[in-house]
């Protein structure tokens, strides 16, 4: 399937809350597999919600396969309609987002939670996250819910502009 190019701010989609999918049908699937694919041609990119890609609907796909900062890690997966089911105590931490690329900020989040929604064959599963993979999990359901990091930041002196790696 195509790489999908990323949506970035002030896109009206990122800030539009997703409708649900509801039945995991072929056109389902084939988002699903566009968002890995999308995510996996982008560098450095840990999750990606399918309002990043234009698609107005609750799914998005996580793999921190390899990442430094990961505990849990469940490998490359896509959650349609995702909810939460328990939550943890919460942790500060920068986070960054292809839809906002020249900047990062320090925002608050559960060190650790419970996430279920139905995966591409349409079953339902339920995956316990912690660490970093937890952290992108919750920055995938935010952009579910039309919102970006940048909402939850507690003020400027938590947004820094982006560094860049070699």
């Amino acid at each position: 399937m195509p790489v999908r190019p990323v949506l970035v701010l002030p896109h009206p989609v990122l800030v539009t809350p997703a409708v649900a999918v509801g039945v995991v049908d072929e056109a389902a699937r084939s988002l699903a597999v566009d968002l890995v694919d999308t995510m996996r041609a982008s560098p450095a990119c840990v999750g990606l919600a399918a309002p990043q890609i234009g698609v107005g609907r609750r799914a998005f796909a996580v793999d921190v396969t390899g990442h430094r900062k990961a505990r849990s890690c469940h490998g490359a997966f896509v959650l349609f309609d995702p909810e939460v089911l328990e939550r943890s105590q919460p942790e500060l931490a920068r986070e960054g987002c292809m839809s906002v690329p020249d900047l990062t900020g320090d925002v608050q989040r559960d060190g650790a939670l419970v996430v279920a929604g139905l995966d591409p064959e349409g079953r339902r599963v339920a995956l316990e996250v912690d660490a970093f993979e937890a952290r992108a999990v919750q920055h995938e359901l935010d952009h579910l819910d039309g919102l970006l990091f940048l909402d939850r930041v507690p003020g400027p002196h938590s947004v820094f502009p982006r560094k860049v790696y070699r």
